[in-house]
């Protein structure tokens, strides 16, 4: 066991990686051709004059996304339609030949600059198929095509904080498939926007494997370095919209992706962290039909908690309508969420309790859990996997939900916990998890007491944590 845990928590998140998960909650925003066309996927056949959102306001948009305590947006600068909300040069496809501002605009500035005026993140996606080029399927031709767009998005916007790509592949106008160059596409990301992270069909972030918001038990980051090219495989991906596709649970096969067991039968390990993406309506693009369909707020709580709370980052499509606007509905919703989050990590009670445990390196004592930084965290020495953390306050509190955070950049290292509450002489299990990583979130049906501990049962080479919240 000592020399595997000594391999495993060798692999560490980069700093690109790092600074991608403290985003934690971020959006996606789908907008293009279909959005007029009442259609999730277009064909490429689109008249450029359907595109014309007279209203359009993405400061409306980050306002609302903002508001739910979201820190990033990612815009759908070009979809499977082939149509790009910024004026190319290299299609005729595009804003520039639409009725929108005359042919004036490129919404990707105007999106881009409200997500710098208020602090938030910016990123792209851009469909690997394109199926309105008469290129597609004719190999570096292609490729050229989109590195030059990729090369726009990249040098136009400020900077970048991911480049999002699915495995969308099917067959072009001329019955071809395209075999893309992904090692050339992330060459000219890595030069352009060397901070950027490359998501899905990407090095750095992984899908966690269904479009309904689902999340694993054990979410793992240390995972075999084959994962990277799950979705790169055309058998893989999808080709046609399909609803089931978009609602496809998780399957048993891929349940675990990084246990003990699994990994020590890999000879090459990575750092992939997950993404879980869902759209907050059933449809990635608006539909007016689907106004009165927007998640319930305890849905996207439950997907929140297992998502950002099961060490994974949570993508939130919110889709504007044909105004450019988010409906008020979908506003409604997301300030819904904010205010719940809000009230619900408002103080931690953290801070009047007293804490001990039975190990630790001198200079990473227990009191460094108070704080939520990697500069001081918690640890036992190399080879006790287990400890014991009390916390006890002078009177009874009322509890519901505990946070627990590793510093992931030693690793990933707790396999199984338990919390504990006491009662008269005896401790009872109030809860019992697996992992932990960047991030576990506990949601517990409201408790009072005055003493509870938190027993780390397993954990590679030697536990950590940097931060403790009890709400």
């Amino acid at each position: 066991m000592g020399e595997l845990d000594k391999r495993l928590v060798q692999i560490i998140p980069d700093e690109r990686q790092l600074k991608h998960q403290q985003l934690e909650f971020y959006s996606f925003v789908h907008f293009t051709q279909n959005t007029f066309t009442d259609k999730e996927w277009g064909d490429g056949t689109e008249s450029p004059a359907n595109f014309n959102p007279q209203k359009l306001n993405p400061h409306q948009w980050v306002e609302a996304i903002t508001a739910a305590g979201m820190k990033g947006l990612i815009l759908t600068c070009k979809h499977h339609d082939g149509f790009c909300l910024w004026p190319s040069q290299y299609t005729n496809h595009t804003v520039a030949f639409s009725p929108y501002k005359d042919g004036k605009g490129d919404i990707v500035k105007e999106v881009s600059d409200a997500c710098k005026e208020a602090g938030i993140e910016f990123g792209v996606y851009l469909s690997p198929w394109d199926r309105n080029s008469k290129v597609y399927g004719q190999g570096k031709v292609y490729d050229d095509y989109m590195v030059h767009q990729l090369e726009e998005l990249l040098s136009n916007y400020g900077d970048i904080f991911t480049v999002w790509f699915d495995g969308a592949c099917g067959e072009g106008p001329n019955g071809k498939k395209q075999i893309y160059d992904w090692e050339r596409y992330y060459e000219i990301i890595r030069r352009l926007q060397p901070n950027a992270c490359i998501a899905v069909c990407g090095p750095d972030v992984r899908w966690c494997g269904n479009e309904a918001g689902d999340t694993r038990p054990s979410e793992w980051s240390v995972v075999p370095k084959r994962t990277r090219d799950t979705e790169k495989i055309a058998e893989s991906s999808q080709n046609v919209d399909d609803e089931c596709f978009r609602q496809r649970k998780i399957s048993a096969h891929d349940i675990d992706l990084g246990s003990r067991e699994l990994l020590e039968k890999e000879n090459e390990l990575i750092w992939y962290p997950a993404e879980v993406n869902t759209s907050i309506r059933p449809g990635w693009f608006y539909h007016s039909y689907e106004d009165d369909k927007v998640r319930p707020l305890s849905e996207l709580i439950k997907i929140y908690n297992n998502s950002v709370g099961g060490n994974a980052t949570f993508l939130l499509n919110i889709p504007p309508n044909r105004d450019g606007l988010f409906h008020k509905n979908d506003v409604k919703r997301l300030n819904e969420l904010g205010n719940y989050l809000k009230k619900a990590y408002e103080k931690n009670l953290l801070e009047t309790a007293k804490l001990e445990t039975d190990s630790c390196v001198p200079g990473y004592e227990i009191e460094h859990v108070r704080t939520d930084q990697y500069d001081s965290y918690y640890r036992t020495e190399d080879g006790i996997t287990n400890s014991i953390i009390r916390i006890q306050w002078d009177e009874d509190v009322k509890i519901n939900h505990i946070v627990l955070k590793e510093n992931i950049k030693l690793s990933q290292r707790i396999e199984s916990f338990v919390v504990e509450t006491k009662i008269g002489d005896e401790y009872i299990t109030i809860y019992q998890g697996t992992i932990v990583g960047y991030k576990k979130i506990i949601k517990l049906p409201a408790i009072s007491t005055s003493n509870m501990r938190i027993r780390i049962k397993e954990s590679r080479l030697a536990p950590t944590l940097s931060f403790i919240g009890v709400y």
